[in-house]
């Protein structure tokens, strides 16, 4: 039996170039964890309206239910990568699976609402480090000679939670009841707690840094602040709001003392010197603009196929199939050419697709025929493939095995934090669009009510659907803007087979 990598030594043979069987082990536990976590962002969509009648709450309690999962899950990622060097990536690793697994058992026994809001801050907790550790644990035992292939076994789950995770939660709950939609994860957690007991080889964690105490209670409180004015501006409508501008206000102010403080300790929580690597900090731009336009766009079409055309949260997400479809074609070929000529020209070319794709959607109408939808979502696919992963890449492995944990604690709260932007952003911009014609209700409503259909002729009926699918549309536009920008980080990104870092301060210097 192939022995597991040690990767708390200096890492994998750098001559080995094949994935052998320990890394692929070690990447599919960490992906088992990694679809948990992602599908219990969007599962729990689905299951609103039964919350709503269950426990006779208003929708905006009930959405807390989300809220607090993603605030509990961005608050804790900046503390993952100190924990990692200080109790080991596979102690931390298992802990996190742990209070995801207890999260989960206790959400499906929630007795109300605000017990339930309770437990699913509890399961963020674990869900936020699973992602960030899991990136590590895998550099370490890929090295830098094979991340982006690895990177590209991680990419999977990320791309189809957002799709599968209505398909799971709506199956579940008319086939079962909303408890199976926290229970399932009882076996698959247990499995994989076992299995990152067996497979992850143990590592040292380093004791001599002290914990960044004045770090945490600057950028945790702050990231989590800051997420929670963003995040209500679709429920708020307009970034006018005392619950949008307080929170974000405070929760930037909080930010940006952390920059200063990280800036002048020796020891910071999230290592903010990292950013005079210039491969991570291209790939750092790259990913903020990449991540708010794709991100942010992917809010938009399940809402327009719902609301302009009247599909179900189950139906909308079999539609989004194909985007899943052209990832999982490009996905394995641009890890395996990430690790040949680097990240930039496949990320380039992936962009690319991803931009074209977008642009479709803005010719969007009441009748565009799914054909035409779904060869748009494939083309995006094929680009989404291409780009996420590979600049995931660029980021971490001209790294050191020292900086890996900060790093990929940095590029995950980049990706939360932009996505975030990206969603309120285009929520912002459609609701304007909405709100500019009154017949945009009532063709919209028209597909919630039958009873309202009834009340308006077909004609106006239609006029209001195809208003309607102009206000998404002309939303499309700025996703296609902010892709397109993205272009100019990425001809920045490395374009040579990655070498094996040195482990010195030199490393670090442009």
């Amino acid at each position: 039996m192939t022995k597991p990598p040690d990767i708390g030594a200096a890492g994998p043979d750098p001559s080995t170039d094949k994935l052998d069987a320990a890394v692929l082990k070690v990447a599919g536990v960490v992906v088992l964890g990694a679809v948990m976590s992602i599908l219990d962002i969007t599962v729990v969509t689905v299951a609103i309206p039964t919350f709503m009648e269950d426990f006779q709450a208003s929708v905006e309690v009930v959405a807390w239910t989300m809220t607090g999962y993603t605030l509990a899950l961005a608050s804790v990622i900046p503390m993952t990568g100190w924990a990692a060097d200080r109790f080991g990536t596979k102690r931390l690793y298992m802990a996190a699976l742990t209070f995801f697994i207890l999260g989960s058992v206790l959400c499906s026994m929630a007795w109300s609402i605000e017990s339930l809001v309770a437990f699913r801050v509890l399961q963020g907790i674990g869900g936020g480090m699973l992602m960030p550790l899991g990136m590590t644990i895998m550099t370490h035992a890929a090295g830098p000679q094979r991340i982006g292939r690895v990177m590209a076994v991680l990419g999977v789950p990320m791309l189809l939670g957002p799709i599968c995770g209505p398909i799971l939660g709506g199956w579940l709950i008319d086939a079962f009841s909303w408890h199976w939609i926290f229970l399932i994860n009882l076996p698959l957690g247990l499995l994989a707690l076992v299995l990152a007991f067996v497979v992850f080889p143990t590592d040292k964690p380093k004791l001599s840094e002290s914990f960044d105490f004045v770090g945490m209670l600057l950028a945790s409180p702050g990231l989590a602040l800051f997420l929670f004015g963003v995040s209500s501006i679709p429920e708020m409508g307009t970034v006018a709001s005392a619950r949008v501008l307080i929170p974000s206000a405070i929760g930037a102010v909080l930010l940006v003392l952390f920059v200063f403080h990280a800036l002048r300790t020796p020891h910071p929580l999230i290592d903010l010197r990292l950013f005079r690597n210039p491969s991570l900090r291209y790939a750092v731009i790259t990913m903020s603009l990449f991540a708010t336009a794709f991100f942010g766009a992917g809010f938009l079409l399940p809402n327009y196929l719902q609301q302009v055309r009247g599909e179900t949260a189950f139906d909308a997400g079999l539609l989004m199939a194909p985007q899943g479809i052209g990832a999982m074609l490009t996905m394995p070929i641009a890890g395996f050419l990430v690790d040949k000529i680097g990240p930039g020209k496949i990320v380039m070319f992936g962009i690319t697709f991803i931009t074209a794709g977008l642009a479709a959607f803005t010719q969007l109408h009441a009748d565009t025929s799914y054909l035409m939808l779904g060869s748009a979502l494939f083309v995006m696919g094929l680009g989404m493939g291409c780009t996420m992963m590979p600049v995931m890449t660029a980021a971490i492995q001209t790294l050191t095995h020292g900086q890996v944990a900060r790093g990929s604690t940095l590029m995950n709260i980049i990706n939360q934090t932009a996505a975030s932007i990206g969603t309120a952003t285009m929520s912002v911009v459609l609701a304007s669009q909405l709100n500019n014609f009154p017949e945009t209700q009532i063709g919209i409503a028209s597909n919630v009510k039958p009873e309202i259909a009834a009340q308006f002729p077909p004609a106006v009926i239609a006029e209001g659907l195809e208003l309607a699918a102009r206000a998404f549309s002309n939303t499309y536009w700025v996703a296609v803007i902010l892709a397109a920008l993205t272009l100019i980080p990425a001809f920045f990104l490395p374009r040579t087979k990655p070498k094996a870092p040195v482990d010195t301060e030199a490393s670090m210097m442009v």
